[in-house]
Parts: structure tokens; sequence; C-alpha cells
């Protein structure tokens, strides 16, 4: 694939594009494009590749097995660690990052470190029964409000618990960590817990914007136009999300596959049960119908968020992938606040994504806390820490769905960091 000549330090609201074939490319830190001379006689010295227990991947470049990442690490304590000049700045870079953030954990409490977010999905399980009781009113205003509080509920639960759980952020034991994990993603989300774990956190978190690996690819669908996967698309999230749960069962044990299938049969079947026995429908189609309303009202900015916050941004080769502070502050960005999407969605989705990618295990309130020490920090280093509006994005959206959305994306150098 034909590389860029454009960095990721452009405006968020424009696409890489190509300049000219001499120009140089100014980067962070007084970083800048080398000469063909120059790069030649920096071939010859160095191989700037990562080695394979760098990048993660296996021999064959794909993503490495729990066993494969065990030996690999067993042989890179054997072997001794001779970090090249910009690796050793980089981890300079992101340990200095890391203890700064690490100051703000220690000095919080646990009320700040879990509480907060778990207090605020306790909160939309309690308003469950609202819901339901105002389905069953004959008056309009109350029926559509408790589809809005249900909707809310869903989301805030599915999106916003399932994401927290996926990370191990709700609690600090890990026992009680993959119980969430099972309960959130399977059961509230009709999704296999395995591999949404090992799509999001090892993929999408450790090969952001990676070709092939985390770029965001399995949210794109080509043949649909840009009007119908903008705002039609995502009213079949509900539907298409257990179909895609249950094709990918075949990638589990089969004692897995059996627990994903119960837990996502009671999870359907208990909503269903709440309509006809609590909210009082009539029929088959009546319930099914609801169900499909509420678990979809917030269905449309769930799909903007997770394409606005990447697609469009630096893209990277699984061979000539920056380390990791560059990979993140390159190609993750943040929406501004939305009490609404941030109640629903949680900040680490929606104004604080760069500081989620950065330091995934910690809450959404705990992101927000560190939001100030990060973006202050990013600026002072002239790295870049990517911002832009929800409207400006769906502009850029439908007015580049086929560079963005259709054809592959270009790849960005970064000559002289990796």
């Amino acid at each position: 694939m034909a590389q860029t000549r454009e960095s990721c330090f452009h405006d968020e609201g424009e696409s890489p594009g190509h300049g000219d074939a001499d120009a140089k490319l100014q980067l962070p830190n007084g970083f800048r494009r080398k000469s063909p001379a120059e790069e030649k006689d920096t071939s010859k010295g160095q191989d700037v590749r990562p080695t394979l227990g760098d990048s993660g991947l296996g021999r064959d470049e794909s993503p490495m097995s729990p066993g494969e990442e065990t030996s690999t690490l067993k042989r890179s304590v054997k072997e001794p660690l001779q970090p090249t000049e910009e690796k050793r700045s980089e981890e300079s870079l992101m340990g200095e990052l890391s203890e700064m953030v690490q100051a703000v954990v220690k000095s919080s409490s646990w009320w700040e470190r879990h509480g907060i977010d778990d207090a605020i999905i306790a909160l939309n399980f309690l308003t469950l029964p609202v819901g339901f009781v105002l389905l069953r009113s004959d008056s309009l205003f109350p029926f559509l409000l408790g589809i809005i509080v249900l909707g809310i509920a869903h989301h805030t639960i599915t999106v916003k618990g399932s994401h927290q759980a996926s990370h191990n952020s709700l609690t600090e034991s890990k026992s009680w960590g993959k119980l969430w994990a099972i309960f959130f993603i399977e059961v509230c989300s009709t999704f296999t817990a395995e591999q949404a774990t090992y799509n999001h956190v090892k993929l999408h978190h450790g090969y952001t914007n990676v070709i092939g690996l985390g770029d965001s690819s399995t949210w794109k669908l080509p043949f649909l136009n840009r009007y119908i996967y903008m705002f039609i698309a995502p009213l079949t999230v509900p539907i298409i999300t257990p179909i895609v749960a249950i094709g990918l069962l075949k990638k589990v044990e089969w004692q897995t596959a059996i627990r994903t299938l119960c837990c996502m049969f009671f999870g359907l079947y208990s909503h269903y049960w709440l309509l006809l026995n609590i909210s009082g429908f009539q029929s088959v189609w009546s319930a099914l119908s609801c169900m499909m309303v509420t678990r979809s009202l917030l269905a449309h900015p769930f799909l903007h968020v997770n394409i606005f916050q990447h697609i469009g941004l630096a893209m990277f080769s699984a061979d000539k992938k920056p380390k990791r502070i560059y990979m993140v502050s390159c190609g993750v960005l943040n929406l501004p606040r939305n009490p609404l999407l941030d109640w629903s969605f949680g900040h680490g989705l929606i104004s604080c994504h760069v500081e989620h990618h950065l330091f995934p295990t910690l809450s959404d309130n705990m992101c927000l806390k560190i939001k100030p020490v990060v973006s202050q920090y990013l600026k002072e280093k002239k790295l870049p820490y990517n911002e832009d509006t929800y409207l400006s994005r769906l502009k850029l959206f439908l007015h580049k769905y086929e560079e963005l959305m259709v054809h592959a994306p270009p790849i960005t150098e970064l000559v002289g960091i990796q």
C-alpha cells in the first residue's frame, strides 16, 4: 500500500492528503522527514521495524495467542535488552506521564476510582421498574417517557457497563471483574465476553489504527451508501449484535459457547417477559417492537462515536507502527462533553477517549480526572491532542464517506519516531 507524505498532525476536520514527493514532514520534538539519501544510509545501518516481542504479532504477523505471548516473554527476559535511542525516548515520555497519572490515582478515593461509575450503573438498574410501569399507561406522554427511561437505562448498562467490565474497571478484583464481564456483555448486551474482550482490548487497544488489526474496519459496511449507513443502519444494531455474536461462537470452546447462548437467551427473554407481565403488552409483536425501539434509542450516536474517534485519523502498518504514546496521540480523538452521552456511554468513550486509550484500566470518572494532566503533558511535548465536535465529524463523514468508509485508508509515515 502506498504511503502518504503527511503525518497525523493535521486538522481533525481534514483527512490525510498527498503532499509533494519531495516535501519534508515536520514532526514533534524536532523530527523531520529525511532526504532519500539519508533514508538510504539509515536503512543500511538500522532496521527500524519492531521485533516480534515488541509488536505483539506472531511470525505470520497475526495476533499472538496467550501461549505465544508467554513464550515470547520468556525469550525476551533471557535476551539482553538494548533499547534504541528512540525507544528509550518513548519509554521516557510514557513513563513520565504514567508517574504523573499514578500520583493522581493514588490520591483518589475508592469512590472516585470505582464508586461513581458503579453508582451510575446501579441507578440505571433502579430506573428499570419505573420504565416498565410507565409503559402500562394509555396516555402518550407517560408511554413515551417509559420508552426514553428504558432506552437510556439499556444503553448505560450495555455500553458503559460492558465497556467498563471488559477493561475490569468496575472493581479491583479480577474474579469479580470476569463475572461482571459475563453479566454485562453476554446477559445484557447479547454478545460473547471472550470475543468482545479479545477484539476490543487485545486488538483495538493494542493496535490502535494499525491496518488489519485495530483499525476499526469491523464498523465499515462499504456496500451501503452514506445516508443508509449513517441514519438507517444504526436501527438494526439490536438485531445484528446477537447474530454476529452467534457467528463468533465457533471461535470459542463449546462450554463457553453454551454458556454464552444461555446468557444471551436469558437476557432477551427477561426483557420480553417483563414487557408482557409488567408493561401489559398483549401480543408478541408489540413486545418485540418495543424491545427494538428501546434497544436502538441511542444506536445512532453509538455507531457514530465508534467511527468518529479513530477513522480519518492517522493509520499505520503493522511493521512500521509507532510506539504507544505516538500511536494513541495520533490515532485517537476526543469529542466534547455531552450530558446524555457522558451518562450513557461514559467519559472514556466520549470526552476522554485519548486518556482511556493511554490508561485503559481506569474508570470513566478517573479518565475525566486525569484529563487535564494528559492534555497538558501531550501539548507540552508537542504531541497531537485531537479534539473535534460531533457535528463537525458528522459533516466530515457525510462529505468524505467514500474516502473514509469504503476505500482503504492511506498509511501515515512517522519517520524518525519508530
